[in-house]
């Protein structure tokens, strides 16, 4: 979750806050870096309620730097650890996306594109009720599509991780992703990929080193309903027979999957209060990836960042301080038959 403050104001959540280590980062963590090859600016209200059609005062509102990419690496800076954000950037929104990334201490190698970066909206209601009005951002040419794959490539050095996050723009094709993939993997970088539908599927067969879905997207990807927490480490060991590698899965309210060559796990948090949802996924993964990207300790990290962010307004991310690692409970006991709190359909 990330909120800028209004342009000209210092950003809550702008270069790392001074905070207590948390107990999931790695010394070695290294650099990170994300891509995200639909990047918005995004704005955030918070409303005390959404009635159509009425004049609404919004009771606080945020500008931030969005796409899925952008608030990993937004994630990874609020804990203190290096990242890089290769990103097309286009236009006024753009130059305000790259000012806001800068403000919070996070370095852009930015793909400079002729069309204009999205602008979101996002309503957020007391109950955690968020919607979403999201705009489908430029078309990139050919070459702009190369430029950022050889962006990547050229900026990739030193990077313990990179994260491909996000939808794809109109004129990439599903197959973009697993170009990338495929390219990041002949260079002997590890890849994390956040993405959906047919991206998702055409990525699989370069074998990503680990794959985030939520429960609609990996409901999604193997073509029938989850009702139970079995049936999603039923679909995550298909995703993992289709080519991935590892399978963090987030079950919303319910918690967390990781799926890889050690068999399942499961991990969940006790949340107070839901404040926000927007970017609380990103954190997770952003949480997974600096606690090494694998094993039980980086699924404890990808829920604490997670269960850290729905507590917080807008996007914000969360820092070390925000998190409550005693809320976490990780098992290898996964409760195959408790029942999804959010079945998807």
């Amino acid at each position: 979750m990330t909120s800028p403050a209004a342009p000209g104001t210092p950003a809550s959540g702008t270069a790392p806050r001074s905070a207590p280590h948390s107990p999931y980062e790695k010394a070695s963590a290294g650099m990170i870096l994300t891509v995200t090859p639909n990047p918005s600016l995004d704005r955030t209200y918070e409303v005390p309620a959404l009635d159509r059609g009425e004049v609404i005062r919004a009771t606080g509102d945020r500008m931030d730097p969005g796409g899925k990419g952008v608030n990993v690496s937004r994630a990874v800076a609020a804990a203190g650890q290096r990242t890089l954000a290769v990103l097309p950037l286009g236009g006024t929104p753009g130059d305000f996306v790259a000012e806001l990334l800068g403000e919070q201490g996070i370095e852009v190698a930015p793909v400079t594109v002729a069309g204009q970066t999205r602008s979101n909206i996002s309503l957020a209601e007391p109950d955690g009720t968020l919607t979403k009005i999201n705009a489908s951002g430029p078309e990139l040419s050919a070459h702009e599509s190369e430029a950022l794959l050889a962006t990547v490539r050229d900026r990739s050095a030193g990077a313990t991780w990179i994260a491909c996050c996000g939808s794809l723009p109109r004129g990439l094709e599903p197959s973009w992703y697993a170009e990338l993939v495929a390219r990041a993997h002949a260079a002997g970088a590890r890849i994390a990929l956040d993405t959906s539908g047919p991206a998702l599927l055409a990525a699989l067969r370069e074998r990503p080193d680990v794959v985030k879905p939520n429960a609609e997207e990996l409901s999604e990807a193997v073509g029938r309903p989850l009702a139970t927490v079995g049936d999603a480490v039923k679909a995550a060991e298909e995703l993992r027979q289709l080519g991935a590698r590892a399978v963090l899965a987030s079950l919303g309210a319910d918690g967390q999957l990781l799926v890889d060559d050690s068999g399942a796990q499961f991990a969940s948090a006790r949340v107070e209060t839901v404040r926000s949802n927007v970017g609380a996924g990103d954190s997770s993964l952003a949480g997974f990836l600096i606690a090494g990207g694998g094993g039980p300790e980086a699924l404890a990290s990808a829920v604490a960042h997670g269960a850290a962010a729905v507590q917080l307004p807008g996007s914000v991310m969360p820092t070390p301080a925000d998190l409550d690692p005693s809320a976490v409970t990780v098992t290898a006991d996964v409760p195959l038959d408790r029942l999804l709190t959010e079945p998807v359909s």
